[in-house]
């Protein structure tokens, strides 16, 4: 039975260590990307030379979840951002998860006014906060973007390694949505973007 035992667990091992490989060289691309599109966006608050100071937690597969997609139908309602210019926005729908054996939720939103483009068309928006605010990871929270044809019947899969920072956390005057009461975790969410390490920085309005 023991040599049973060892041998399956020889072939296991050599898969496992396969599949962590893939999601940890998947979740760098993204973030080679991510870092990319601050040097070609026309109102990015970045320069090549300030990329070095983003910073990002390792790789966690145990913050890539399967989530239930519940729809919604809710009202357009103003989601202020701290700039103090809100932004319209509709409850599109909610995602039921758990995160480390911990049952949790988080809203997902829709501009009404990126909805009239069509690049942006399928676009949602989830800004949430989380424990490891104004410790490791940005005071003001993270979001996560998503489209309407990543929900696969009625599940999305919702990996925080993806989450970032808005604009806000980089340099003054955007209008970054603060995300709403019903959006906190009363958990730390230890994967994604973290504190960016450079002083902040000014710019006008955007």
């Amino acid at each position: 039975m023991k040599y049973i035992i060892n041998t399956l667990l020889s072939l296991l091992f050599p898969i496992a260590f396969t599949c962590a490989q893939d999601f940890s060289r998947e979740t760098l691309a993204f973030r080679d990307n991510y870092k990319k599109e601050f040097l070609h966006s026309e109102n990015s608050p970045l320069k090549k030379a300030d990329l070095p100071f983003l910073q990002f937690y390792e790789p966690d597969s145990a913050y890539r979840v399967v989530a239930k997609f519940e729809k919604s139908r809710g009202q357009s309602f103003e989601m202020p951002t701290y700039s103090g210019v809100n932004k319209t926005y509709v409850k599109y729908g909610t995602l039921k998860f758990r995160v480390n054996g911990k049952k949790q939720k988080l809203n997902v939103y829709r501009s009404l006014s990126l909805q009239q483009l069509a690049k942006y068309k399928d676009y949602l928006f989830v800004p949430f906060k989380d424990k490891t605010n104004g410790v490791d990871s940005y005071g003001g929270g993270r979001y996560i973007d998503m489209k309407t044809t990543d929900i696969k019947n009625n599940t999305y899969v919702l990996d925080f390694n993806k989450a970032y920072n808005p604009y806000c956390a980089y340099s003054d005057g955007y209008n970054c949505p603060i995300p709403p009461a019903e959006n906190h975790l009363l958990i730390p969410i230890a994967a994604g973007e973290k504190k960016f390490v450079k002083e902040h920085q000014e710019a006008s309005l955007k």
